[in-house]
């Protein structure tokens, strides 16, 4: 069987790539410079979101499956426009060529801010009504809703939106990979800004589930959400990066009010809000159908810092 994957040189992708691989499935890379994916046979460029719907249709020969990791990402820099191109259009092109040509699934790589915003606390699942708070957030949201609409119109099951708690893994980045930059500095670190407990899931463990959903004969349900086996709070995960990196956790027992007050002087409540916001991902549904969930998510973050601390961050 052939898995057409997009974005398969980001992050996620490479890792998925490699485990489709390992489990024996045939690969189709759609890149938009497929020049540079070393080592496939079978790369081919992907169509901009405006390309008419044939250029998609052809993306479908002898494929099984597809598997939409190519996103534009929680990035500054990224207008709504963009974002809407990318997350949403794109997104539709491919699910409806894909509905009218695969006989397999399609799983969309999504985010649990397609659901909740990043102050929000509390519990996510399955169940959880969805309010993006930002452009991003609402790019992913609407790109789930074309997917499963463009599966809807054709009659067809298959398509499902895997909604990932933020992932880690080596080449990671975002907030995570800024707090392995903030735990190999070694500062003394106020434990009343790092109580949040907060979700993670591993880059190998979305690989898995992709895996997994590709690999079993009943069709998915329409989302899932995605998390490592138990949450860990922002100071174990400080923690974690120090003892990787050889270092002392250094966390000093400050009340959390100078920081609060800090934060609403200078018009930064939001963002204290968002730093002490817990917000737990229940990912039970899918561990239901049979995926294994990584356990040790303080060991593997641990990891990743022991290996940076032989190849440093640039």
């Amino acid at each position: 069987m052939k898995v057409l994957v997009t974005g398969a040189t980001g992050f996620i992708g490479r890792r998925i790539v490699s485990r489709l691989s390992e489990a024996g499935f045939d690969i189709r890379i759609a890149s938009r410079l497929p020049q540079r994916v070393a080592g496939e046979d079978d790369a081919v460029a992907l169509p901009a979101a405006d390309a008419p719907q044939e250029a998609f249709l052809t993306l479908m020969r002898d494929v099984t499956h597809v598997v939409h990791c190519a996103a534009l990402n929680n990035d500054r820099s990224a207008g709504a426009a963009d974002l809407r191109a990318v997350n949403v259009t794109l997104t539709g092109q491919l699910a409806q060529a894909a509905a009218t040509r695969i006989d397999g699934r399609f799983v969309y790589l999504s985010s649990i801010r397609a659901v909740v915003g990043a102050r929000f606390s509390g519990t996510i699942d399955e169940a959880t009504p969805p309010a993006p708070q930002c452009a991003y957030g609402r790019s992913k949201r609407e790109g789930e809703i074309a997917m499963l609409e463009a599966f809807a119109t054709a009659g067809r099951a298959g398509a499902t939106a895997l909604r990932l708690a933020p992932v880690y893994g080596e080449g990671m980045k975002g907030n995570l990979r800024g707090l392995m930059r903030l735990a190999a500095t070694g500062l003394p670190l106020p434990t009343a800004a790092l109580t949040a407990v907060r979700s993670l899931v591993s880059h190998d463990a979305v690989a898995g589930a992709v895996t997994h959903l590709l690999s079993r004969p009943t069709a998915p349900l329409p989302t899932y959400v995605l998390g490592d086996a138990s949450p860990v709070a922002v100071s174990e995960i400080v923690t974690a990066f120090r003892r990787g990196y050889g270092r002392p956790a250094r966390l000093l027992p400050v009340p959390a009010w100078p920081f609060r007050m800090l934060t609403t002087l200078s018009g930064r409540r939001a963002a204290w809000q968002a730093l002490v916001a817990t917000q737990v991902c229940d990912s039970s549904l899918l561990a239901s159908e049979g995926w294994e969930r990584e356990a040790d998510t303080l060991g593997r973050l641990e990891e990743l810092a022991r290996q940076r601390s032989r190849s440093p961050l640039p």
